[in-house]
């Protein structure tokens, strides 16, 4: 038994199939086989049972493959230490940014590191939250600063809570609704295009909760991306209004090209943030320098 047999094995139960076992192992089927009755032989048992085109683990395979999962990602950590420790220098730095803190971490982190240690790689990756899970658990992506509602507590994830930004209703200096002088309730901005970010269900249920039933994100919004930097940009150009966390609307606020909106009620809500990697992964030296960045950022 070797540690690529216990591989072999995983791929075959995330796949459920042998043909594309092989193909992400880069092995021929019939290689990728004999490698698994080479396993069974050793234990002595059937791990996979091959019914027709289905693979299912048997419930010994089930109880090696938990093991396993384990064993492989020991050894890939103890080959990333001696990687580091080999490089002698920070490492390199690959990162996942939600739509808030990549609209206020992104290119300054960049402009930070091109200045003061140009020797490092980074890589910097924004989207969907649900794609850089994927990627983490992968081991493309090294950490990720995410809103904390948008993901499942996990035991393969290590999540540490950042800090909560306070949510608001952005609109361009001229808008209609400001000439009003007052706050406004939700069914006077329901006039004109909402504008968010994907918003979690626990968040969906807050608003609710403060305007009513009309408020419901699935209904409310009309303009939606993964991107707070174009519906910034929109929001500028038209009449619409972005709902999201203020602080990254700042510059647009501070230059007089944005203005946040008063709502009766207020909003009350927040954002929270959090740093996430995987449960027990080596971390880079070069990581402290992002978490000390993020630190002294991330705030309103």
């Amino acid at each position: 038994m070797n540690l690529q047999h216990l591989e072999h094995l995983l791929a075959v139960a995330e796949t459920g199939s042998f043909s594309r076992a092989a193909e992400q192992q880069h092995l021929t089927q019939s290689a990728l086989s004999r490698s698994i009755q080479t396993l069974e032989g050793d234990l002595g048992a059937r791990l996979i049972d091959r019914t027709g085109k289905r693979n299912e683990l048997t419930p010994l395979g089930q109880a090696v493959a938990v093991r396993a999962r384990r064993m492989v990602f020991e050894a890939a950590e103890l080959r990333r230490s001696a990687e580091l420790l080999k490089q002698g220098d920070l490492g390199a730095i690959r990162i996942g940014l939600g739509s808030g803190p990549g609209v206020m971490l992104m290119t300054p982190f960049l402009v930070y590191m091109a200045q003061h240690h140009p020797g490092v790689q980074v890589s910097v990756s924004p989207g969907a939250t649900e794609l850089q899970l994927m990627l983490l658990r992968q081991r493309t992506l090294d950490a990720l600063v995410i809103d904390v509602r948008r993901i499942a507590p996990a035991p393969d994830l290590a999540i540490e809570n950042l800090t909560e930004l306070r949510a608001g209703f952005v609109c361009r200096s001229g808008h209609p609704l400001l000439q009003a002088g007052r706050p406004v309730s939700f069914d006077e901005m329901l006039r004109y295009p909402l504008a968010s970010t994907p918003i979690s269900a626990e968040v969906a249920h807050m608003l609710v909760n403060r305007f009513g039933p009309r408020a419901d994100p699935q209904q409310a919004v009309s303009l939606r991306c993964d991107d707070i930097t174009s519906l910034i940009e929109t929001v500028k150009a038209s009449d619409a209004i972005y709902q999201g966390i203020v602080a990254a609307a700042r510059a647009g606020i501070d230059a007089g090209q944005l203005a946040e909106l008063a709502t009766a009620p207020p909003l009350a809500i927040g954002a929270r943030f959090a740093f996430v990697t995987l449960a027990g992964r080596t971390e880079a030296p070069s990581m402290g320098l992002f978490r000390q960045f993020v630190a002294e950022r991330l705030c309103d």
